[in-house]
């Protein structure tokens, strides 16, 4: 077990890798190396936010290139870049590397031209990367494919299931705050777009589908939908049991978890709840009219579903508290 360990982030200046640079900030036994951006190289903590370094807080130290912060042989290093570019980027010899970008997730190199648009430059690699969802397939090695939030929220919803429902026909509708689809401009995400609407997208072809895919063992049909919200995100999931309590496996899967909670009969998940933490809400359904349960999970797309769960498993390769760094809080108003 390892006291404390440096960490340096990668594309610093997103919203995941903002999310985990205040996670590393908050955490005991992480050290922050170094932190990574092209477009502030060079300049001062203070520049991607005024909060950083106030009041005698724990140190940020200036900002270098990507590049830098990647070799800059730390214990630990977080990629948080767009998909294409974390592909193509040669992972350090030594440490840990956390990719929260879709880039290693799929162990077929195949899909990635159909799903995520462009063909993996490091086919031959993608076996070395261990995809890295806490509940139900921990990380190991030094290489790890951080999940997709709709993925995560899916797959906690589904994945301890996945032996007692009907594998044809399971549908999941699931709703995103609009920071899922990342800081760069884009037409969908300019306010006259989000504002007063809530819209679906990527309708058929999301790329997490194919990660939930390969977690499950069958396909799950998914639609997303843009929320007028900036985080938070709900999974809802329609099943058929194949004869077992659906909500019995669930309570006894996730009895001992700290970040993941299935509500008593009758209660429903709530966005509101899991904003700007690292928790997961599971509320279990009967259908009354159908033969069909329906499994809600609620995430923050940020936490759980993005630098909460990076950071939950560097705790556990590293050996500490897993959730230590991370945002469990009991009442936020």
């Amino acid at each position: 077990m390892q006291t404390m360990a440096y960490i340096s982030i990668t594309g610093a200046s997103g919203y995941t890798g903002q999310e985990a640079l205040d996670r590393v900030l908050a955490h005991r036994e992480l050290e922050l190396h170094a932190v990574g951006s092209d477009s502030l190289a060079g300049r001062d903590a203070a520049t991607l936010d005024p909060r950083l370094n106030r009041n005698g807080g724990r140190r940020v130290p200036q900002f270098i290139t990507n590049e830098a912060a990647l070799a800059s042989g730390a214990d630990i290093v977080l990629l948080c870049q767009p998909h294409e570019n974390a592909a193509a980027l040669e992972p350090p010899a030594k440490g840990v590397v956390i990719d929260l970008s879709g880039a290693h997730r799929l162990t077929d190199a195949s899909l990635y031209e159909r799903w995520y648009g462009f063909a993996h430059p490091r086919p031959e690699e993608l076996s070395e990367w261990s995809y890295g969802l806490p509940e139900l397939t921990p990380p190991t090695g030094r290489l790890i494919a951080n999940p997709g939030c709709y993925a995560t929220a899916a797959l906690l919803a589904l994945g301890p299931l996945k032996h007692a429902i009907d594998p044809h026909g399971v549908v999941v509708d699931a709703k995103s705050g609009m920071t899922g689809a990342g800081r760069s401009l884009k037409a969908l995400s300019h306010a006259g777009a989000v504002l007063e609407n809530v819209s679906p997208y990527k309708v058929g072809s999301h790329q997490h589908v194919p990660e939930i895919a390969q977690v499950l063992g069958f396909p799950v049909s998914l639609t997303p939908h843009l929320l007028p919200v900036r985080r938070g995100l709900i999974a809802t999931c329609y099943v058929r049991s194949t004869g077992a309590d659906l909500r019995a496996l669930l309570t006894e899967f996730y009895a001992a978890s700290h970040v993941v909670s299935v509500l008593p009969e009758g209660v429903a998940p709530d966005l509101a709840r899991v904003q700007n933490t690292d928790t997961a809400e599971i509320g279990v359904f009967e259908d009354s009219f159908t033969d069909r349960t329906i499994v809600i999970c609620a995430i923050d797309n940020l936490g759980k579903g993005a630098a909460g769960q990076a950071i939950q498993n560097v705790n556990l390769l590293f050996g500490f508290a897993e959730t230590e760094g991370l945002r469990l809080p009991g009442v936020l108003v």
